[in-house]
Parts: structure tokens; sequence; C-alpha cells
């Protein structure tokens, strides 16, 4: 008799480590609206929703300007495209780097 394993219906985590350059420092609200709407107008709403974006608030650093996105690891290239595609936050002209994805929080903060 073999034992076979249970299917899971987990889905896997990527965090993406992301930095925002810009003249002015930003707030955290500021900085996830904006990540939201890009990433709405571009996979809409059903894919955001599969894509199960967060931003992670308390990994927010208001000094460095640096964050951490959780999404699903299906959706990590087009959460990449939409954070490339904001260039303005009101008046301020911003630009989004990714600097690391990884399957940890540890990870990409090494």
């Amino acid at each position: 008799m073999k034992l076979t394993k249970k299917p899971t219906l987990k889905e896997k985590k990527r965090y993406i480590y992301f930095k925002v350059h810009s003249k002015n420092p930003l707030k955290f609200q500021e900085v996830r609206n904006a990540g939201w709407d890009s990433v709405l107008d571009l996979i809409g709403e059903l894919g955001t929703g599969k894509a199960n974006l967060h931003f992670v608030k308390n990994l927010w650093d208001p000094k460095n300007q640096t964050g951490i996105i959780r999404c699903s690891h299906l959706f990590v290239d087009q959460i990449k495209l939409g954070l490339s595609l904001i260039h303005h936050m009101g008046d301020e002209q911003v630009i989004f780097q990714t600097l690391r994805v990884s399957g940890t929080i540890k990870g990409t903060r090494n």
C-alpha cells in the first residue's frame, strides 16, 4: 500500500523587495495606494485578487524608502511591471526599483 501526498491548496508566496526613488520622502499609504492602482489598471480586479497582493506595512522603511510586497509566485512579473509603470505620485516624480525577489522575507533583506 502506497501513501500518497495530499494536494495542498496553499499558494506559494513571493516577497518583492523594492525601493522608491523620489526627491521628498513618501508615506506608506501613498506608496501602497499608487501600487494598488497601477496593478489594478494593468491586470484588473480578478488578476489582482488572484495575485494575493499585500504591501507589508511594518516592513516599510521611511528613511530608505524601501518596502516589501507579498504576492503569489505566479504573478511576480505582473506586479513588477505594474510597479515600474508608476512615474508620478501626485506632483512628485518617482521611480520604483525592484531590488530582489525571494520566497522568504529574510531572503529579501540579505
